[in-house]
């Protein structure tokens, strides 16, 4: 048992049961019940795509691999938690519960999914909070998925609690060491596939487990945002420039999400990479409470024209290069977003609990967090400096 996170969880929970408690009272609803998800069947056949549970059942459970399962909460009384765990001899079913946290649910044990109907709440009125399987939405929920109840929770969801935090600091510790591995995969000259492999051993991870599809890019790969290759051939060591990676890790269902970024040599591109590391710490230290987190994209842009200049790719001076749009070539993504039970977390842009969004800055359109700073919060600074054919 891990005793950190077992001492911190019971915070945890009285935390999210607290956030619901307030949002039933506000939008009228007197139960909650929050679906993990059911099982897709690939098209034509018939076994299933990797399960991804409902992000809001495992802010209240780490049950992650398990279909079929309910989280079934009234406020003032104990959650209960439908355990699905079917007699089958084609796959192995889930273990038994068991952990820091089962103490802290009622649990119902079900060989079916039409079983959990009897151990949900009667009387008053129940939300459901799950994707609709085609099944489920229709046993009588007063309201599947309503924006007053999913907005409120998605706002709250920015802050989180030590709970949430160590699991996090467990991912990235994770990462690390699935980033270190790569690393010297690829200064001894392994292919972007043998990398990936590499990162899986030294993060204990198999690919479902990951928080997001990691990218391993060699050389000209790096220059696609979302590289979703891992190609098999080695490049030749007179060939092999660079190497960028971003991979994460998962605890609890809590991600990390590093990137990095080497050179083969000891040339102009290492010091760009250094440059930018300059200048990501320098965000880093502009952090505060209160800080508009549209200024700090901004300021990003202002610290690649700075780059431009000192590198001698363009002949304007820096301030022209971000007020031409100049730097959006350089920059063209956000240079962070919210993080935590899902990679690019919900909530992003809400201004409040209402569902109002705070806009993008004109001309940046995929900033993913508009928000102010506060206390509490988990969000990622990832600058970028890409040269990109297109």
């Amino acid at each position: 048992m891990d005793t950190t996170l077992a001492a911190l969880y019971p915070d945890h929970i009285r935390t999210v049961e607290s956030r619901h408690d307030r949002v039933l009272t506000e939008t009228g609803f007197d139960h909650a019940v929050i679906f993990g998800g059911s099982e897709r069947t690939v098209f034509l056949d018939d076994y299933p795509y990797p399960f991804k549970v409902n992000p809001h059942f495992k802010a209240w459970v780490p049950v992650l691999t398990n279909p079929n399962c309910f989280v079934s909460y009234t406020p003032g009384k104990k959650p209960v938690l439908i355990y699905f765990r079917p007699v089958d001899y084609w796959h192995k079913p889930a273990g038994e519960p068991e952990g820091y946290w089962v103490e802290h649910f009622d649990i119902r044990m079900i060989g079916s999914l039409d079983e959990a109907r009897q151990h949900l709440p009667t009387g008053g009125r129940t939300v459901l909070i799950g994707e609709p399987d085609g099944v489920v939405e229709d046993w009588g929920f007063a309201a599947v998925n309503p924006s007053e109840v999913v907005d409120r929770i998605h706002f709250a969801r920015a802050w989180k609690t030590d709970y949430e935090i160590e699991c996090m600091r467990q991912a990235n510790a994770a990462g690390v060491r699935g980033h270190l591995a790569a690393e010297r995969a690829f200064r001894a000259g392994a292919s972007e596939y043998e990398i990936h492999l590499q990162y899986l051993r030294a993060t204990a991870h198999n690919e479902a487990q990951l928080p997001y599809s990691n990218i391993i890019a060699i050389n000209e790969n790096a220059a696609v945002l979302h590289y979703q290759h891992q190609e098999r051939e080695v490049v030749p060591a007179d060939k092999r420039y660079s190497f960028l990676i971003d991979a994460g890790a998962s605890v609890n269902g809590y991600a990390s999400d590093i990137t990095r970024t080497y050179s083969e040599h000891d040339d102009e591109f290492r010091a760009l990479i250094g440059a930018m590391d300059e200048k990501q710490q320098e965000l880093c230290a502009e952090v505060r409470p209160g800080l508009d987190y549209r200024e700090l994209h901004l300021s990003a842009h202002r610290k690649v024209a700075e780059m431009l200049v000192q590198f001698g790719f363009v002949n304007v001076d820096a301030g022209e290069a971000v007020q031409s749009g100049m730097t959006r070539t350089f920059l063209p993504h956000g240079v962070g977003h919210l993080i935590g039970l899902q990679v690019h977390d919900v909530g992003g842009f809400m201004k409040e609990e209402s569902g109002e969004t705070i806009p993008r800055p004109d001309g940046h359109p995929f900033l993913r967090l508009t928000r102010k700073v506060d206390v509490g919060q988990s969000f990622t600074i990832e600058p970028g400096f890409y040269f990109i054919d297109s």
